[in-house]
């Protein structure tokens, strides 16, 4: 039986970067980018229609989901780029810190909003 057929996960050709982790990688970035548009367009949502609150509740909440979508965007390309840079070069990946903002966002953002919508 061949070596390659033994040990499934490893490229035949030594030194070549296996293309399923790329592709996992890049997986993973489209999944960024999907959180992404949906912080933004509920950004959006909340600036155009959440009339039944005061004004700079709206605004502040539709911001800064605007904004915290825009920082998953630019992080998830930055993360997407380390990974690559270190699969390709055979260095250990270091775990990213997007997702600490993530939960926190998801977390603080809907009790904000139910705040908001309670004092006016």
């Amino acid at each position: 039986m061949d070596a390659a057929q033994d040990e499934p996960d490893r490229h035949p050709e030594a030194g070549r970067t296996d293309y399923r982790f790329l592709l996992a990688n890049e997986r993973t970035f489209l999944a960024y980018v999907r959180t992404a548009i949906a912080f933004q367009v509920a950004g959006l949502g909340v600036l155009q229609f959440l009339t039944g609150t005061s004004d700079w509740a709206r605004y502040l909440l539709g911001v800064a989901l605007v904004a915290g979508g825009s920082y998953v965007a630019v992080s998830g390309q930055v993360r997407t780029r380390r990974n690559e840079r270190a699969m390709r070069s055979g260095a250990d990946i270091h775990p990213g810190s997007l997702s600490v903002v993530l939960v926190a966002a998801v977390a603080t953002v809907p009790l904000v909003a139910a705040a908001a919508m309670t004092l006016t």
